[in-house]
């Protein structure tokens, strides 16, 4: 059983009576005290970051206080150990001093001197893990800012709660369209928590077979169906220890549903065909693209796992919300395609930033990969401004002089006013600011056609 971080000191030695008279006056002093005959299995019971100090005498049978030292600084070397000696085992206590002790107290010695002592190690304690929790709240903010790539209020408040969720146990629901992102912020959740030694496991519960979905989920016993030959682990036990994340949850069965609110609630799994409780160490992430309140409503969805679900949801903006952000995506991914590939870096013209920063992203981060593959390829590719049209806007690596380039930008613009509604030229050339003529001009000198010309007003 691990040691509870509200003890402060570890006091360890083998003789009774000086162990008895050691614990009173470091509990008289009002310090939280766990006194122990052994130092054997100290270490396996103390995480690298329980916040005390331990005490130790070093002439003891199994384990001596050296023996312990090089253990314990082995897991963390930060940790203070204060060695006791007996007359004679100064030498030794110098040697362990070397070796990393805090401190030795050599007997007899005065109540003072050990309170004194524990005290200023305590002290330090504190100030060590301040300052590593420091470093991982830095580490985690750059970790989050490298994978969730933007600087959009929404995006900021995002890694903002993600760091905030990563600490705790709850279960997480991420709502967010299709290509939002959802598996890299469920694996950002994972990888900033106390979790991130334990595995992570990933699901797609929208391309399971129904017939299948509760094996893969839950695990059988032999027998427990027709071809089930050998017992099967399933993916909540897999993930035990770490974090399992469930996509498209939406698309579970009724049946399936209420299995996993029984699982959410009390933290044990059952196998198909089986009869014992399996429990779980399990943090669970959902994630959904649809409105879960209104599947509960129309009877899709359970009404009490949807509350169960929704007690720590994290909303991930789309893409058309992020306003410039997905021009610094773009770059990122571009930048990250060229290297991969052994390419010169391409940078984006101004005519092109103009079309990123108008399309609509339908697909949206996983379409704008999938684009500047293709752009660090040197390809050319068509972006669909709206949900329904055909493609219209065209986008190259390609670029030539400031002629070339305004000329690209001038029909980059036209072409994306063209996919937005307009009932005649007027309207249309309004919107770009020029007069008719000019427009008619342009559209023709770009081999443009306005869809609509016949209503145009005069």
């Amino acid at each position: 059983m691990s040691i509870d971080n509200q003890i402060q000191v570890v006091l360890i030695d083998d003789d009774p009576h000086l162990r008895q008279a050691l614990y009173q006056t470091l509990d008289l002093a009002g310090l939280a005290v766990l006194p122990l005959g052994e130092a054997t299995g100290l270490t396996a019971r103390l995480s690298r970051d329980w916040p005390g100090v331990v005490v130790s005498d070093i002439r003891m049978p199994g384990m001596d206080g050296l023996e312990l030292l090089a253990e314990l600084h082995g897991q963390d070397p930060d940790l203070p150990v204060l060695l006791i000696t007996g007359h004679g085992d100064v030498p030794l206590a110098v040697q362990a001093m070397r070796a990393g002790a805090y401190d030795f107290l050599e007997k007899p010695f005065a109540s003072d001197a050990l309170l004194d002592s524990v005290r200023r190690a305590l002290a330090l304690r504190r100030l060590v893990l301040d300052n590593r929790s420091l470093r991982l709240a830095l580490s985690d903010r750059q970790q989050l800012s490298t994978r969730l790539v933007g600087h959009s209020p929404q995006m900021l408040r995002l890694r903002e709660q993600i760091g905030a969720l990563a600490a705790t146990k709850a279960d997480v629901l991420i709502l967010g369209e299709t290509g939002a992102g959802k598996e890299v912020v469920a694996r950002a959740l994972h990888d900033l928590s106390s979790r991130r030694s334990g595995p992570f496991v990933a699901i797609n519960a929208g391309a399971l077979a129904e017939s299948v979905v509760e094996s893969e989920l839950f695990g059988h016993e032999p027998g427990a169906f027709t071809g089930a030959q050998k017992r099967r682990i399933g993916k909540f036990e897999f993930a035990n220890g770490g974090t399992l994340f469930l996509d498209e949850i939406e698309s579970m069965s009724l049946d399936v549903q209420v299995k996993l609110l029984r699982l959410l609630q009390e933290r044990v799994v059952e196998r198909l065909g089986g009869n014992q409780l399996i429990p779980l160490d399990i943090r669970i992430i959902a994630a959904t693209k649809e409105d879960l309140r209104q599947a509960a409503d129309q009877g899709r969805f359970r009404a009490d796992l949807y509350y169960r679900l929704n007690v720590a949801p994290l909303r991930i903006p789309p893409l058309r919300e992020r306003g410039e952000d997905a021009l610094m995506l773009f770059q990122h991914f571009a930048d990250e395609a060229g290297s991969r590939h052994g390419l010169p870096l391409q940078e984006l013209q101004p005519g092109q930033r103009a079309l990123l920063l108008r399309h609509n992203w339908p697909g949206n981060v996983r379409e704008l990969q999938n684009a500047a593959e293709r752009f660090a390829l040197g390809l050319e590719l068509a972006l669909d401004n709206t949900r329904d049209s055909p493609s219209t806007s065209v986008l190259t690596s390609t670029s030539g002089g400031l002629s070339e380039q305004v000329e690209q930008f001038e029909k980059s613009l036209i072409a994306a006013e063209l996919t937005r509604p307009h009932s005649s030229v007027r309207s249309l050339a309004e919107a770009l600011g020029v007069p008719r003529k000019t427009l008619h001009d342009k559209l023709r000198k770009h081999g443009l056609t306005f869809a609509n010309q016949s209503t145009d007003d005069e």
